[in-house]
């Protein structure tokens, strides 16, 4: 593997045989190396091909102003979450995570706190991304001996969620704001309390999310103009249908989006779902 550039001691971009740049990872793989030279397939630990050349030019941005321990740590507390959660991440992650975990790190040592305001949203609404926030905070505790706030392993779950969405940071904070803002709408309506360990909660907040990110980035989901089975679900599920006009009256009004047909239809289905199967 040829090297193109030297990112830190432990990471490089190189040249695969075929002359495709990728990133490697290994411990100390870069050390007192030059551009040039040959790194050995067996030192590198991790490699990943870029989305693109802008997410290069940053990442080599990011490790060229953070010390090598942090970005290692970063590299460990990602393959943690890949693991665990078992889904796609954007490799955008790689700058956004290592930056955030560095920037918290020295708030921390400076005696300055951020207070999550998003922190029992983040908890209800993405609880296994939470969940690994929090295994996050431990081990970065355990690596350079400081004791992070709860509010930390929000922001760090927001990270991933960020990542799988393939969101910026402040659209998911949209999103999120859309969603509770939703089921305020929805306990209101039913005058309920939602049993939030139930598996219709769960795919209501699932579906809530993605259509929330469908409408903020302008692709609201329609085929073939009207919904064939629009009159029925209305005429089928009076009430939760009440909900969901409710609910598209609040979008239409405060951000100015309109749920299509079918949208409206999906949404009665989840609603009714999710207030009258856990009863």
């Amino acid at each position: 593997m040829k090297i193109i550039k030297i990112l830190n001691n432990n990471a490089a971009v190189c040249q695969t045989e075929d002359h495709q740049e990728i990133i490697c990872f290994g411990k100390g793989i870069a050390f007192q190396r030059k551009a040039g030279e040959t790194i050995e397939t067996g030192l590198i630990d991790k490699k990943f091909l870029p989305d693109n050349a802008d997410f290069v030019s940053k990442y080599q941005q990011i490790v060229s102003v953070i010390p090598d321990d942090y970005v290692k740590l970063a590299d460990q507390v990602i393959d943690n979450i890949k693991q665990k959660l078992g889904k796609s991440l954007n490799d955008n992650i790689y700058i956004s995570l290592t930056d955030h975990i560095f920037a918290a790190v020295k708030r921390y040592e400076e005696g300055v706190s951020l207070t999550n305001t998003m922190l029992w949203d983040i908890k209800r609404f993405y609880p296994a991304e939470f969940k690994l926030g929090q295994e996050s905070i431990e081990m970065i505790g355990k690596v350079l001996g400081v004791s992070l706030p709860e509010d930390e392993a929000g922001f760090i779950a927001f990270h991933i969620v960020n990542s799988e969405l393939d969101e910026q940071v402040e659209n998911t904070y949209q999103i999120t704001r859309v969603m509770t803002e939703v089921l305020h709408i929805v306990t209101y309506h039913f005058n309920v309390t939602l049993d939030e360990e139930s598996v219709y909660y769960y795919r209501f907040i699932t579906h809530m999310k993605f259509l929330a990110q469908r409408l903020l980035n302008g692709s609201s989901y329609q085929e073939g103009g009207e919904d064939p089975l629009f009159q029925t679900i209305k005429t089928t599920y009076p009430v939760s249908f009440d909900c969901a006009n409710k609910v598209n009256d609040f979008l239409n009004k405060k951000y100015h989006l309109n749920l299509s047909e079918e949208e409206l239809s999906y949404l009665t289905i989840h609603l009714d779902r999710l207030i009258y199967k856990t009863k």
